[in-house]
């Protein structure tokens, strides 16, 4: 997808770079030339501008995105003022972050209804994390199933799903795989990223590096990653 993210702190720019990362077409914007220099070269493009200047975005193709991100999250007046324009200007999907209550009541008024609170986020992905040990995202479905990306184990390279049987060993279902792939820039620059294979069959090999993302109950994963904690452990011994 094509994406602007506009506001380049420690939230925008991780997701910038995340975006990036996972594949996705980012257009970075900020107001400060530090934070531009520092990401232009590792994003698809960059734009110093104040986003609170209609005129301004003459020079950002927003009608030729997929989604808008306003990641401000220093000015709460600036953010507001971004929205509006931005919903003046297009009709492109807006994901926007609040920095108050209020401000989540005057986005919603404005009729953005994707808002996001990277600090209340953050720290339940994190408490997610720490509960689920070598986990590394997951989204709690309920408070007994969660869908979670855990490591492929050692011992799965080079077999097929039907021999594995996962949901049966482990019990647990697996949804997809999440690969490492090189892709070039129009420049040839080399980088990796990760995606999804799509729609997996019993004859899908699981490849060194692979990421599962899995189903099932929040016990059975426990039990999953801390039998691959155990295996990692007893190897660095050795």
């Amino acid at each position: 997808m094509k994406v602007i993210v506009i506001g380049l702190g420690n939230f925008g720019n991780a997701l910038a770079l995340s975006l990036t990362e996972t594949g996705n077409e980012v257009i970075a914007i900020d107001k400060e030339m530090e934070k531009i220099n520092w990401l232009k070269d590792q994003v698809s493009h960059t734009i110093c501008m104040d986003s609170t200047i209609e005129l301004a975005y003459n020079a950002v193709p927003l009608k030729d995105a997929d989604k808008i991100v306003v990641a401000i999250g220093e000015n709460e007046g600036a953010a507001i003022i971004t929205t509006a324009i931005i919903k003046k200007l297009c009709d492109v999907k807006i994901i926007s972050r609040a920095l108050s209550p209020i401000h989540d009541t005057v986005l919603e008024a404005m009729g953005v209804h994707s808002i996001i609170h990277p600090e209340q986020d953050s720290a339940r992905r994190l408490t997610q994390q720490i509960n689920f040990k070598s986990t590394l995202e997951n989204y709690q479905l309920d408070n007994n199933f969660t869908i979670s990306e855990v490591k492929a184990k050692k011992d799965f390279f080079g077999k097929t799903l039907k021999e594995l049987d996962t949901t049966n060993k482990y019990k647990l279902t697996l949804i997809t795989i999440i690969r490492e792939k090189e892709i070039s820039n129009l420049l040839g620059k080399k980088r990796i990223i990760k995606e999804s294979i799509g729609r997996i069959n019993s004859e899908t090999i699981i490849l060194e590096n692979d990421t599962l993302v899995v189903y099932g109950n929040n016990k059975d994963i426990e039990n999953y990653c801390i039998g691959q904690e155990e295996y990692d452990l007893r190897n660095k011994e050795i």
